[in-house]
């Protein structure tokens, strides 16, 4: 088979292009070290000087999902009953991150006290490793403590 030069310049234009927007994606990766899918490996909760850790049920498993723009996460029990028991606990919305401070605005959840709110931390990485630290404040709910979590980037 003959190729014509349009029919070729035209593949290769269609390829650069192509490479060009794979490496913006890896370049924004690269320069936004919290885009990426996170799992939970510890927590704690410090309310009134009382400290309480979770996941509290071994096979509790949670994930993190953050992108340009949003943020996700996603909480269950991975053995739990088949019926309406499953715990499960998800929310999400928009995020911003100013140097060490990351700010999720939560616009989706099940419990609407907390919707609308925004929930700032101090971020860290080591590695593949994110620690985020900071307090938890939901007005009429009795909920203000400090929260600490600390993730692992799923490869």
């Amino acid at each position: 088979m003959k190729f014509k030069p349009a029919v070729f310049l035209s593949l290769s234009a269609i390829a650069f292009l192509m490479a060009c927007n794979n490496q913006g994606e890896k370049k924004e990766q690269a320069t936004n070290p919290i885009i990426g899918t996170w799992q939970l490996v510890s927590g704690a909760t410090i309310t009134k000087g009382h400290t309480q850790a979770y996941p509290k049920e071994k096979d509790q498993q949670m994930i993190k999902v953050i992108n340009e723009t949003h943020f996700a996460f996603l909480n269950h029990v991975m053995n739990a009953a088949k019926d309406s028991s499953n715990k499960f606990d998800a929310g999400g919305g928009r995020y911003t991150l100013k140097g060490d401070q990351y700010t999720e605005h939560l616009d989706y959840y099940k419990d609407k006290a907390w919707e609308g709110k925004p929930f700032t931390f101090t971020v860290t990485f080591n590695g593949d490793t994110l620690v985020q630290k900071g307090i938890e404040k939901v007005e009429g709910t009795g909920i203000d403590r400090v929260i600490i979590e600390k993730y692992l980037k799923v490869k």
